[in-house]
């Protein structure tokens, strides 16, 4: 995105008013501590009538003292006063001690715990504010697990193809060997992915002929081949479904077709494929009820959904009010989240649940215990609850106790448990209401 308000030179007489019949060429670069980062766009430009502008100068690494100096022939140089570059992001995904978000120049970012290397920088070290993905990839999706286990994160590239690094014991990163990895590995066979999801110990993603591949742990049958067999590289989800999305949750696994229908497989000890049983199914089976569905989120033990005309549903483990019904019961089969919202999307994790509406306004229940719903509270909510704050969401990602969001504005805030810093504010403070990410 290029730096707005564009950047402005005025050449000055020798009374200090601007010369309007000066027409030099005018160039500007870094000056400081910029640590050698590029400054990309057009950086001379012919002034008019004594101003030059620049349009597209753009900077992709986040500091907040940076300075221009302008030059032009025969004349003073001048510098600017110190600037700030946040991160503007067009989506954000949120982990169990981790967060990743990917800008709108489709570059990735990550923040927050980092032992098994799910941040992708290269090392294990934790890191308290945004850090690139190295690698020089330029990504369309990322995503981060948000349960407690399994500590890594997947993406698609822009041109598509699957990449993981972190966390690889189950053989979870699909590269074929169970070694961690701290740099994006890609997926073996994945260069036709162009969704991913990843859940607890397993990954799945969607190809461009819309067929399912999942990968990893398949205890509870969550690969969905028909076997309760690990996988070190995709695996073909059993069956002629064609999917347009798939959410990958602990043990299990939800998928929405072409039509619009949802089907989940794997475990099954709480309900969480909605099927009205709790009896593990290693192939995808049709969650029942004759709603259509534009989306699902697996979680833990539970899964939300967002049908055609705009209605959450969940189902599963309930113990915290997860599901948004109201009551604490387990549902085997979709129950309608209260409220009366037309939402367009949710995000399902751990104990709590969050969802954006039609106008932009984010909701969020279940578990509190460190603010994740973002109503200035820790009190435990059994029906959807405004965030506080008046911001305009486009969409919102639920970690295990902890929620980001990036707004219209391509800003991002994250609210709940900062232990690890996965709020990314440079602090390790939990919050209670959304706190900006730090550039």
């Amino acid at each position: 995105m290029p730096i707005s308000p564009a950047p402005q030179v005025a050449i000055l007489d020798q009374f200090s008013n601007t010369d309007t019949n000066a027409t030099y060429p005018v160039s500007v670069s870094l000056a400081g501590p910029s640590g050698g980062t590029p400054l990309n766009g057009t950086t001379t430009v012919f002034a008019v009538a004594g101003v030059a502008t620049f349009t597209d100068l753009r900077i992709d690494e986040p500091r907040s003292d940076y300075t221009l100096v302008a030059t032009a022939p025969a004349l003073q140089s001048a510098t600017s006063a110190p600037f700030r570059v946040a991160l503007a992001m067009a989506a954000i995904t949120s982990g169990s001690a981790h967060t990743c978000g990917v800008t709108t120049s489709s570059f990735a970012y990550c923040w927050g715990w980092n032992r098994p290397g799910q941040l992708g920088d290269g090392t294990t070290e934790p890191r308290l504010i945004p850090t690139r993905v190295t690698g020089g990839l330029t990504f369309r999706q990322v995503m981060a697990t948000p349960l407690l286990i399994g500590y890594r994160t997947c993406g698609v590239l822009t041109e598509g193809g699957a990449y993981c690094w972190g966390s690889n014991d189950q053989g979870q990163l699909g590269d074929g060997t169970t070694e961690q990895r701290n740099t994006p590995t890609p997926v073996v066979g994945g260069s036709s992915i162009v969704q991913v999801a990843v859940g607890a110990l397993h990954t799945c993603g969607v190809t461009g002929g819309r067929r399912a591949y999942c990968w990893g742990a398949n205890g509870g049958g969550e690969l969905g081949d028909s076997t309760t067999v690990s996988r070190l590289t995709p695996v073909a989800v059993w069956g002629d479904l064609e999917f347009v999305e798939v959410s990958a949750g602990e043990e299990f696994t939800c998928g929405v077709t072409l039509d619009h229908r949802a089907y989940c497989w794997g475990y099954n000890g709480w309900g969480e494929l909605g099927d009205g049983t709790t009896v593990n199914q290693p192939v995808p089976t049709a969650v029942p009820g004759g709603l259509l569905f534009d989306h699902v989120s697996a979680g833990d033990r539970y899964a939300c959904g967002v049908t055609t005309d705009s209605k959450a549903f969940c189902w599963g483990l309930n113990h915290y009010g997860q599901l948004g019904d109201g009551t604490t019961e387990q549902r085997l089969t979709p129950t309608l989240v209260v409220g009366g919202f037309n939402f367009v999307h949710v995000s399902a994790a751990f104990v709590h649940t969050c969802g954006v509406t039609a106008n932009g306004a984010a909701y969020c229940w279940g578990a509190n215990n460190s603010g994740e719903l973002g109503d200035s509270t820790t009190t435990q909510r059994l029906v959807p609850r405004l965030v506080t704050g008046n911001l305009i969401f486009t969409r919102v990602a639920v970690g295990s106790n902890d929620t980001c969001g990036v707004t219209t504005a391509n800003i991002a805030y994250c609210w709940g448990f900062n232990g690890d810093g996965q709020l990314g504010d440079g602090t390790t403070m939990s919050r209670l209401t959304p706190t900006p990410v730090a550039p």
